[in-house]
């Protein structure tokens, strides 16, 4: 008799977290991105909320919270107790900070449950227009010549475009200065303006600058050519298979959010990127490589990168106490 009883109570849990989660949601939606307005991941963001608008019924504000390398927006997710905060990151939430500080104000595989990676991207190597180097030989030329004579902007320490120039300069043997702003649309105006010759960018926010010819491409991040410029080399052709510059962006719960919950958000985020316009528009159109994966397929993931990227930290020597 008890074991029925307790078959029966095990389904009756169920029953009650899957009519919660078709329930869901009961009031307004915060999507918090932990990178500044006007960025590639904070455009992604806000036009997937605007789809997303109409599927659940509720406004979805984006709240930006930039800052300590997405310490400060994830914190805030993971200490929500309203069940309606998500949050709408990259891949250094959670495979590169949980090696590159000592203590994070969060636990990286505890404190979330991953619902989607929505897009892969990499990034792209660029230089303002009048640098004198056209490509990564000329490039690494000039900084051997004059060490300490370049430097290339990143958004923070620990950041994606740091971590790359970083083994860049490992590698190569040279000496470029790390210059952090707080986004990638601060980092990629300071080499636009000639405040700093070089950062890493991703296709969507460099190509306008690119196409008005105020600064241009010299390697690319991926393992293959970007076919929006395939005369752009990748760093493996150059030499550098370990300078790692691909990124991807995800939505994650808090781990308070039901197992039915978060596979209902995965599906309802799953039908509005697999809209051919939102696709042709907002992932082909700007180079991103659709991906999509759900809840488990996504933590393994995370999990399998995250002990990639740990040896790549270490051998850049990059650590925040």
């Amino acid at each position: 008799m008890k074991h029925w009883m307790a078959v029966l109570f095990a389904a009756l849990c169920v029953a009650a977290g899957s009519a919660s989660a078709q329930e869901w949601p009961t009031r307004p939606v915060k999507l918090i991105v932990p990178y500044p307005a006007g960025g590639g991941v904070d455009v992604m963001a806000r036009a997937l909320a605007q789809r997303l608008q109409d599927k659940w019924q509720q406004p979805i504000t984006i709240d930006n919270r930039p800052g300590a390398n997405t310490l400060i927006g994830t914190e805030a997710v993971a200490r929500s107790t309203d069940n309606h905060t998500l949050l709408f990151t990259t891949d250094a939430t959670f495979t590169i900070n949980p090696h590159l500080y000592s203590k994070l104000p969060y636990d990286a595989d505890k404190d979330f449950a991953p619902v989607t990676q929505l897009v892969a991207f990499s990034q792209m190597l660029v230089a303002n227009a009048s640098l004198p180097a056209n490509n990564l030989k000329e490039l690494l030329a000039m900084a051997k010549a004059k060490p300490g004579s370049l430097s290339y902007a990143s958004y923070g320490p620990g950041s994606q475009p740091q971590l790359a120039t970083e083994m860049l300069k490992q590698k190569a043997g040279v000496f470029i200065v790390h210059i952090p702003y707080r986004g990638i649309p601060q980092a990629v105006t300071a080499v636009v303006s000639g405040e700093v010759p070089l950062t890493w960018s991703g296709i969507v926010s460099a190509r306008p600058h690119m196409a008005s010819k105020r600064i241009k491409p010299l390697a690319y991040g991926g393992k293959t050519r970007a076919a929006a410029y395939p005369d752009v080399p990748t760093m493996t052709e150059l030499g550098f298979p370990e300078v790692d510059a691909n990124v991807w962006v995800g939505v994650f719960a808090p781990a308070s959010f039901a197992p039915a919950l978060v596979n209902r958000m995965h599906r309802d985020i799953l039908a509005v990127i697999s809209e051919p316009d939102f696709r042709s528009k907002e992932i082909e159109g700007k180079s991103y490589d659709f991906v999509g994966l759900g809840p488990d397929e996504f933590r393994r993931h995370i999990r399998s990168e995250s002990a990639s990227r740990r040896t790549t930290i270490k051998a850049s020597g990059a650590v925040i106490e």
